[in-house]
């Protein structure tokens, strides 16, 4: 497989094209960012970890049934993926509140949800990515339909349940992740983008301890090293 030429770039990944025109190859970079691109830094190691970590967690997702743009790892920061054509929202499911949601609406942080809730922003960096609600996608912006918003919804929470529980076994408690979806080349609706401590908020059951991108985010240090705490207990090596 041959790679070609770069055509993305976003904040913590690369995209390229290849001699096959149905697969692009993703490279994890070690850029760590964080409130809409503010604040930036070079963590050693970072893209590895993320590299592996997804791999494992998108061939756990196609195991149970998720259909995913996953491929294959090529090497320690890059992988082989189905091309998509992005969706350009922002999918989040919270089980425990923190971030963004906790401060928005004054809840104290770490308090558990009686459901998993559903939240979608619009995927634009000039705005912000800005919360939005069903309508807003469907009928201002246009960028899905009620069925394929259903559709997303129903993999989401499926996504929550399996890792929720393979998180569980490991003693770390799923408290948010955001997830993307692309269309396929035969329009199928599928998980695309990473699934790794970037992009979710994990917590140690027994301590709380944060293994995940808020040790950059809230200067806590030892990134990195919550990364490795996180592959090691999923037995990557």
């Amino acid at each position: 497989m041959q790679k070609l030429e770069k055509i993305y770039e976003g904040k913590a990944k690369q995209l390229f094209t290849t001699s096959d025109q149905n697969l692009l190859i993703q490279f994890f970079k070690d850029s760590a960012t964080a409130f809409n691109g503010e604040k930036k830094e070079i963590i050693d190691g970072k893209g590895i970890l993320n590299n592996m970590i997804s791999e494992h967690l998108m061939h756990e997702l196609a195991a149970a049934g998720i259909p995913t743009h996953f491929v294959k790892r090529l090497n320690d920061r890059e992988q082989l993926i189905k091309k998509v054509t992005i969706i350009p929202l922002e999918v989040i499911i919270r089980n425990i509140a923190a971030g963004s949601m906790a401060k928005r609406l004054g809840i104290t942080e770490g308090t558990t949800l009686l459901a998993p809730v559903f939240e979608i922003c619009f995927k634009d960096d000039a705005l912000g990515d800005p919360l939005i609600n069903d309508d807003h996608a469907i009928n201002v912006l246009k960028i899905i339909s009620k069925k394929q918003l259903d559709e997303i919804k129903t993999m989401t929470l499926r996504i929550n349940e399996i890792m929720s529980k393979i998180f569980a076994k490991i003693g770390i408690s799923l408290v948010d992740f955001k997830v993307e979806f692309g269309f396929d080349e035969q329009g199928a609706i599928i998980l695309a983008d990473e699934i790794s401590p970037d992009s979710c908020r994990l917590w140690d059951q027994s301590t709380s301890e944060k293994l995940d991108k808020d040790r950059f985010r809230r200067n806590l240090g030892g990134l990195v090293e919550a990364y490795k705490e996180v592959a090691s207990r999923l037995g990557i090596k």
